[in-house]
């Protein structure tokens, strides 16, 4: 919980600074979100390695159905790194290049999660 509030400190102290620069020098300020960003996502990532261990414990309940965790993990990830990236278009003044990320990312989960919709499938279908 405290690394959370650190965060939250260096997100709001990162944004305070670049509305500083953003009347005078705007590629500073566009520079200091990028960092500040960057760092946060570097703390972010410390937690998804908790969080991959807690989901190697679930994998032992799985029983041969692990494709459907790393599935769940690929498009965690892919939703992470486009709101990431999409946010840091957003900031800099590109939102249709944002917008285009977006949709790359929502096609991308969609893809990812045929698998899952194709065995719910098979599923209903061996009932019937």
């Amino acid at each position: 919980m405290t690394v959370l509030i650190k965060i939250a400190f260096l997100g709001i102290a990162g944004v305070l600074l670049a509305i500083q620069f953003r009347g005078s020098k705007s590629e500073y300020a566009t520079y200091i979100g990028l960092a500040v960003g960057l760092i946060i996502f570097f703390f972010s990532i410390r937690q998804v390695e908790a969080v991959t261990a807690q989901f190697s414990r679930i994998k032992g309940y799985l029983n041969g159905a692990e494709e459907y965790l790393s599935i769940l993990l690929k498009v965690i990830g892919i939703t992470y790194i486009c709101e990431f990236s999409s946010g840091i278009c957003k900031d800099a003044g590109y939102q249709s290049v944002a917008g285009q990320i977006e949709i790359l990312g929502k096609l991308t989960v969609m893809f990812s999660g045929l698998p899952i919709l194709i065995a719910v499938i098979e599923q209903i279908q061996s009932f019937l």
